[in-house]
């Protein structure tokens, strides 16, 4: 068997392994979403009455950006377990056993997309229950489900990286909160960009979460009435630039998390 057939395989089996592991343990999908139900209530029915969005409901403009928030946050659990693992040194049984090394992550990051389908249903229904709508057509409303789900994938590759040099999972989880609330808060996802201080606007236009963000509002078609046309290229082109954003994480740090696995249970 090849090294690439034999990669693959290991990869399958270690994905169901997480999956079967994830679903007797539903309460990992519970508590990734109880949070994001929390922020999606209190933008809606208590800070968005205080929001004009060009005069539009608030709370389908909202609705978008708490699911890509949502995306982000469920990423952290991939390096919280991986970091987790490497704690209780689960990663050197993994050594020792005949199976390829890039396999541990494969499994684990496939798991986790797994739970994050499911976290995307749920917040998906919560956004229905507060009268969001997809005013989209099918096709594009599938594609932008699928660019929400690639996007959680992609930003789990960049949470296995990060994990497998954390000291422990618990300043990891803390660490992460710090980087990625600030990510989500400087973009389009609770507020329009033009209204930002221009430092922080050029920071959000550029923004890989405001692509997302953008490409969903134009696949879910709820792109407020009366907003002026984006004036950057990412925000002109959301779908093409979130695809993009995608590729090229998982173009980073795919390889950048193999390495730092191979040099992890090297020791």
């Amino acid at each position: 068997m090849s090294a690439l057939s034999q990669a693959v395989e290991d990869g399958i089996t270690l994905t169901k392994r997480n999956v079967i592991k994830n679903l007797r343990n539903p309460d990992i999908v519970v508590f990734a979403s109880a949070a994001p139900i929390a922020f999606a209530l209190l933008f809606g029915f208590v800070f968005g009455s205080a929001i004009d969005v060009y005069g539009s409901n608030y709370r389908e403009f909202m609705v978008i950006g708490i699911l890509t928030q949502t995306m982000l946050l469920t990423a952290t659990n991939t390096g919280v377990g991986i970091a987790h693992d490497m704690k209780l040194g689960l990663i050197d049984r993994f050594r020792s056993l005949p199976i390829s090394q890039s396999a541990v992550l494969v499994g684990r990051t496939n798991g986790d997309a797994v739970n994050n389908l499911l976290v995307i249903v749920l917040m998906s229904l919560t956004g229905l229950l507060m009268g969001w709508r997809i005013r989209g057509g099918f096709v594009d409303a599938a594609i932008a489900f699928l660019l929400l789900f690639l996007f959680a994938y992609a930003a789990s590759w960049i949470t296995a990286a990060i994990g497998l040099t954390a000291k422990s999972p618990e300043v990891l989880g803390n660490a992460m909160l710090m980087v990625l609330l600030p990510l989500t808060f400087i973009s389009n996802s609770f507020v329009p960009s033009e209204g930002l201080p221009t430092v922080l606007r050029v920071i959000a236009d550029w923004n890989p979460v405001s692509a997302v963000v953008e490409a969903c509002r134009q696949l879910f078609g709820n792109i407020p009435a009366g907003r002026p046309e984006p004036e950057v290229w990412p925000l002109q082109n959301p779908v093409l630039a979130a695809f993009l954003w995608v590729a090229l994480i998982l173009a980073i740090f795919v390889p950048l998390a193999v390495q730092r696995y191979k040099k992890a249970v090297s020791q």
